[in-house]
């Protein structure tokens, strides 16, 4: 199995546990690195000189029983600067740019995406998307990110609304657009477990067809359980190694410091895991 996560989010943000809760968890799933990713985003952001202030403990405190690294998951349309002073940036698309009195998220809850869709799409799911795809895909030049957080995301509920048409080229066009520029500037997309974990959705994000894609682009991956509490810390591992095998990927990437402090992208063979 996977022995390390790069989304993880904790009591500083929206998560249930301690960041020293999920450093506990995952010595015992047996992790060499775990890497926190709390939220910056306008419905949910951090004290953060608190929150590296208690990641510099822990990494004190469990120095040579597992490598801590500090992260940011920031939103699109959020203010980059907040994040630099991470080690690593998920860029991830919650909002979307509308002229709305408040910043909404479209995965917030399901009457919030319908009642976004509604006043500010004329309750076209498509055009939606689009503008959706379209933000995605300018992700790096407004972020610089390091990671592609959830980039399907716009799908949050479509398992029960049915909203989108998923195989339609109408829909999958502008994401795959949006896909292939990202892979021109070599940023790494995750896997994300969170909603299969949680049994929203029965696909991970990407689903199987964009991450087929994604592979033809020649991206790059890592796979990340979204963890908001410490039992599900590796939950979805195993599926999502097998059907990155599936979508032909034989690498993954994770993080870690070097000798020198820095953190760098190692790639494992993903056989290995199995």
């Amino acid at each position: 199995m996977l022995k390390a996560n790069f989304h993880t989010h904790t009591t500083f943000c929206d998560g249930r546990d301690t960041p020293e809760e999920m450093v506990r968890t995952a010595i015992a799933l047996g992790f060499g690195q775990i890497g926190f990713s709390g939220h910056m985003d306008f419905d949910c952001h951090m004290v953060l000189e608190e929150y590296f202030a208690e990641i510099r403990r822990l990494r004190q405190k469990y120095n040579g029983v597992i490598d801590i690294i500090a992260g940011i998951e920031l939103d699109n349309m959020y203010d980059p600067a907040c994040a630099k002073n991470a080690e690593y940036t998920i860029g991830s698309t919650h909002f979307l740019n509308i002229p709305s009195e408040q910043p909404l998220a479209i995965d917030l809850t399901k009457e919030q995406f319908v009642s976004i869709c509604h006043r500010y799409f004329h309750d076209d799911y498509l055009s939606m998307s689009r503008a959706y795809y379209d933000l995605v895909g300018r992700s790096f030049d407004r972020m610089h990110c390091d990671i592609i957080g959830h980039f399907d995301l716009i799908v949050r509920f479509n398992d029960e609304l049915h909203c989108l048409d998923e195989g339609a080229k109408s829909y999958y066009l502008p994401a795959l657009e949006a896909m292939e520029n990202l892979c021109k500037e070599d940023v790494i997309f995750e896997v994300n477990c969170g909603a299969y974990n949680r049994r929203r959705r029965k696909e991970l994000y990407p689903n199987t067809f964009l991450l087929k894609h994604l592979k033809e682009f020649g991206g790059r991956i890592m796979i990340n359980s979204d963890a908001h509490q410490k039992e599900l810390l590796s939950g979805g591992f195993d599926f999502a190694v097998n059907k990155a095998i599936e979508c032909g990927f034989k690498y993954v990437n994770i993080m870690k410091h070097d000798e020198n402090g820095k953190v760098i992208f190692q790639e494992e063979l993903l056989s290995s895991l199995k």
